[in-house]
């Protein structure tokens, strides 16, 4: 037993702080406890493929690697960025409900008086490493410090793109609440966030937040940042209730059929926050194209456009075979299609889902023109003020 102990230990201590740490203790007994584990892993709500099969492996470095693609795959200009400032953000929005895109899937949602941080990653990279690793595309449109006080940082899951060390270290001493996915909490205490600041929510469950409750929904995702994926770790997505706004964030998501589910439980909503990017046919289960993404998005609005889009977890970093640009087009034609109101922010420009919506398709000014037939969602639902008045009071 002690020389199992003094192997761990060694091989902890040379593995990458990032890395974080494995569930333990009655964190680990919690998780051996939930509904959504079994057989040693969280499962997902359908069945979920979250590795290439068979020969497609190959295919799949083909495809990152094809010379004629590659080109497209990141901006060929600089990505504009807003010049967000602590005064810009400390004034009261005019609504009660204003965003901030951030980058990939990093939003500021000022919310009913309350602030709340979604997946921030403020690092360089979505790596574990310094030197190596997807890199950002455009800087952080605005300080962490910056930012000011925030009421609660909310975290999809684990992976880096969504967790990032040095963010975390940056907010471990601050008086925020994190609320997170079940078994999240291990890496947060073993970078420094006191105990008591965690909110550690299986499915389902709620937390309190001032004025707020924060809700753990369901995601069609994974998990794993070492060189084991043990699955220990919960990936959600999550609704977020004030007095008088209600917003959605998806996390990282295939699409399925829960989120109807969602949306009746929970919604409608002044606005979601959805994942349109990093999508590919070598992974379908895991991540949604921009036509899956609005139609998730009318799935959480009770079947009709409603409220707001906002597209997440593009822009920011390349991750996927897809051109740089391909999501926003996508997402621009998808919504038109069923006649949804979506908003393209620049990164770190504020906008309010009740006012003025950034609709200009700015990524065509630093990127390659692309010339395509979308595929869009096939019904296009049309709903009168009545009818959503409706919805929002069943």
């Amino acid at each position: 037993m002690t020389g199992s102990r003094s192997l761990t230990s060694g091989l902890r201590a040379v593995q990458p702080e990032a890395f974080g740490a494995d569930p333990s203790g009655e964190r680990l007994a919690r998780i051996r406890r939930s509904p959504n584990f079994a057989n040693g892993a969280f499962v997902n709500p359908e069945g979920t493929r979250t590795r290439p099969a068979g020969g497609s492996a190959l295919d799949m470095a083909k495809a990152f690697f094809r010379k004629e693609d590659r080109a497209r795959r990141g901006p060929s200009g600089t990505v504009p960025v807003h010049p967000t400032t602590y005064a810009d953000l400390a004034r009261p929005s005019a609504s009660g409900l204003r965003l901030t895109w951030m980058g990939h899937s990093g939003v500021l949602v000022e919310i009913d008086g309350h602030r709340v941080l979604f997946d921030p990653v403020w690092g360089e990279r979505c790596s574990p490493l310094a030197f190596a690793g997807p890199k950002r595309l455009h800087p952080v449109p605005v300080p962490l410090a910056a930012l000011g006080p925030v009421d609660a940082v909310v975290i999809s899951h684990d992976h880096y793109d969504h967790l990032d060390l040095p963010t975390i270290k940056a907010l471990a001493d601050t008086d925020t609440v994190f609320v997170i996915p079940l078994g999240v909490g291990a890496h947060l205490e073993y970078w420094g966030v006191s105990a008591d600041r965690l909110r550690e929510l299986d499915w389902h469950e709620s937390t309190k937040v001032g004025g707020l409750t924060l809700t753990a929904t369901p995601a069609r995702h994974f998990c794993g940042r070492g060189l084991r994926n043990g699955q220990h770790t919960l990936w959600a997505s999550w609704s977020v209730a004030g007095d008088e706004h209600r917003v959605y964030h998806s996390g990282d998501t295939g699409y399925f059929k829960g989120f109807k589910e969602i949306g009746a439980e929970y919604g409608p909503f002044d606005a979601t926050m959805i994942q349109i990017g990093a999508y590919s046919e070598f992974w379908p289960d895991i991540h949604m194209t921009p036509e899956e993404g609005t139609t998730a998005h009318l799935d959480l609005q009770r079947g009709r456009p409603h409220g707001v889009l906002l597209p997440i977890h593009w822009g920011t970093f390349s991750l996927a075979p897809h051109p740089w640009a391909e999501p926003g087009e996508w997402t621009l034609a998808a919504a038109e299609a069923v006649g949804q109101a979506v908003a393209f922010p620049v990164p770190g420009q504020p906008f309010e889902p009740a006012g003025e919506l950034p609709t200009r398709p700015w990524w065509r000014e630093v990127s390659l023109p692309l010339k395509r037939e979308w595929p869009v969602p096939e019904i296009t639902p049309v709903a009168s003020r009545e009818d959503l008045d409706l919805v929002g009071e069943s």
